[in-house]
């Protein structure tokens, strides 16, 4: 039995991907989602206070859903078309143990994959999250940043919580930025080869307004200010995907939010999910890295 919080090698995942039969592509998993369920009040959902952990929790309704692998045909998917795109990049870091070094140069490895990919003038990341197992015996050291994979299915930010983010990030130019296209963008990035928790992402376009609920977000360090995210009802509408064994030489970009308004995917609900034939003690669980940035096209004024 593998040990949840031991990084397997190479050849240990090889060998138990075969196993999982990893090799009979594409793996659809019918797996259950955790969706947005109203107050039976009719009251909005309560704010989560993101340092009391009591408020984490909301009323949820479970729907069964099957989510597709586009193993294969990932180049299908792109940022503007459908809210989530696949791209092959090798990272030089390779641990994220250390959060400063993270900062110093896994950020700016980002950024230039960002611009690359999206084209745009500039990139400002504004935070980071690693989600991984803790050593059991506590021994070695760890960001400390660390959570578990997020089972709910939500977006970061709403509208206006992400167009709040550029002010509050940059003030003295927010101006001027907000005159250009303006994106969120996550980078999504396994730390090991995904094979328990996989990240599951919906199709922007087969989610509408309608079905999105914006729950407040309060900060209280180190300064308080409130934000917001979306919680999501469900739909039967939705197309959910995956990429089964996503590696560290992959990273799925996820778009949070875009000012374009043109037809264009502007934010995409995403979730981690449970697959039947991985939920078990002897595969680790997921450890992956998410960097998340404001992406400016000050050129595209339009």
């Amino acid at each position: 039995m593998v040990p949840t919080n031991i990084r397997l090698g190479s050849a240990d995942q090889d060998k138990l991907q075969t196993q999982l039969g990893s090799s009979s592509k594409p793996h659809d998993v019918k797996t259950v989602l955790d969706y947005h369920k109203d107050n039976e009040d009719g009251s909005p959902p309560h704010p989560t206070y993101v340092d009391r952990p009591e408020t984490f929790f909301r009323p949820f309704e479970s729907h069964s859903v099957t989510v597709r692998d586009v193993d294969g045909h990932q180049d299908d998917y792109s940022l503007d078309g459908n809210g989530f795109q696949f791209h092959q990049h090798t990272a030089n870091e390779k641990d994220f143990l250390d959060d400063e070094q993270i900062k110093q140069g896994y950020y700016k490895e980002t950024e230039q994959l960002l611009k690359d990919v999206t084209g745009a003038t500039r990139v400002f990341i504004f935070d980071h999250t690693i989600r991984r197992q803790l050593p059991s015996d506590g021994g070695s050291p760890a960001p400390t940043n660390l959570r578990g994979p997020v089972q709910r299915v939500h977006i970061d930010q709403s509208y206006s919580a992400s167009l709040s983010r550029v002010s509050q990030h940059l003030p003295d130019e927010a101006a001027q930025l907000l005159k250009g296209r303006v994106q969120i963008i996550n980078v999504w990035r396994p730390i090991s080869t995904v094979l328990r928790d996989p990240l599951a992402v919906s199709d922007a376009h087969s989610v509408p307004d309608s079905d999105l609920v914006p729950v407040g977000l309060i900060y209280t360090k180190p300064k308080p200010r409130r934000g917001e995210t979306l919680s999501v009802r469900y739909n039967e509408a939705h197309r959910w995907y995956y990429k089964s064994g996503l590696t560290p030489e992959e990273v799925l970009l996820i778009k949070c939010f875009d000012t374009k308004t043109d037809g264009r995917a502007r934010r995409l609900p995403h979730t981690a999910f449970v697959d039947p034939d991985t939920d078990r003690e002897d595969v680790p669980k997921r450890e992956s890295i998410e960097v998340r940035a404001l992406v400016f096209h000050e050129n595209d004024t339009a």
